[in-house]
């Protein structure tokens, strides 16, 4: 052992005695520089310049590492407070003495459930989605789910952790739906072609339609509230034995790009199924 540090000492000196010359000049260099940047503020400006530029272009690229492992942190949140904002929306009190045409009827009994799709299939005439969340979070069947654009679909079945969506995308789905300038309604439906295209039937002749018209859903549901986005009239095709529109709604959402959902609760649900299923016993 000592054999070894003493030969790697004699290594060392040798090495510096023999570039004694080189060691000297660079000593010199880095003195005479450092004097140099010291005594003159521009010289000094530009280092300190440089240094920043160097470590500021290093501590980005961190901040750029550290910013990508935390966006599904980030999206969680937002879609949380989005949550919120919503809730906030919808359970709204009128205190203003004149209320808007466009307030959602009847929001402020309405509950939001946030999930987030975990399986969403487009590519069949049944198209279902998958959510996260399920009877333990308070979501049952029939519910409404909408984002940020407009509907989605309406929940279908239900497990403790997860829930089964019917997509709009269905050929089985039918919701009311209306005109946004008019109180003129038809059933939302869909022909099975277009993802991007839902189809709205049953619209009365009496109608003024207009390609570009807004569609959002109808006041007689029990899952949506009213005035909930569906998407705009592209196309208007007229049915002359029947004095029905059939329109053609492009969707304000884009079905086979779907993330974090809302589930909406109607609270008077239930007691308003109650009320109407003993008018029709009467009958």
């Amino acid at each position: 052992m000592k054999f070894i540090i003493l030969r790697l000492m004699q290594q060392i000196f040798s090495f510096l005695f023999k570039n004694s010359y080189r060691l000297l000049f660079l000593l010199l260099l880095v003195l005479s520089l450092g004097l140099t940047i010291q005594s003159h503020s521009y010289h000094k400006s530009k280092v300190i310049s440089s240094a920043n530029f160097l470590t500021g272009g290093i501590y980005q690229k961190v901040n750029n590492i550290n910013e990508y492992f935390n966006l599904k942190s980030q999206n969680d949140e937002l879609a949380f407070e989005n949550a919120r904002l919503k809730a906030l929306l919808f359970n709204i009190k009128d205190s203003t003495k004149l209320p808007e045409i466009d307030t959602i009827k009847g929001v402020k009994k309405t509950d939001v459930i946030i999930s987030k799709v975990i399986h969403n299939s487009y590519s069949k005439h049944e198209n279902y989605l998958t959510i996260n969340n399920g009877s333990k979070d308070g979501i049952k069947q029939d519910m409404g789910v909408i984002n940020s654009a407009g509907i989605i679909g309406i929940v279908d079945d239900v497990s403790p952790g997860y829930a089964t969506v019917i997509s709009i995308l269905n050929v089985k789905s039918q919701i009311n739906a209306k005109l946004k300038k008019s109180n003129h309604f038809g059933s939302l439906v869909w022909n099975g072609k277009s993802t991007g295209f839902v189809q709205l039937i049953d619209v009365p002749r009496l109608a003024g339609v207009r390609k570009g018209d807004t569609i959002v859903t109808g006041g007689q549901s029990h899952i949506f509230p009213e005035n909930i986005g569906i998407g705009t009239i592209e196309k208007v095709y007229t049915d002359d034995e029947t004095n029905y529109y059939t329109l053609d709604i492009k969707l304000f959402n884009d079905m086979t790009n779907l993330g974090y959902v809302y589930i909406i609760k109607n609270k008077d649900r239930e007691e308003i199924i109650q009320l109407e299923s003993k008018i029709k016993k009467d009958e």
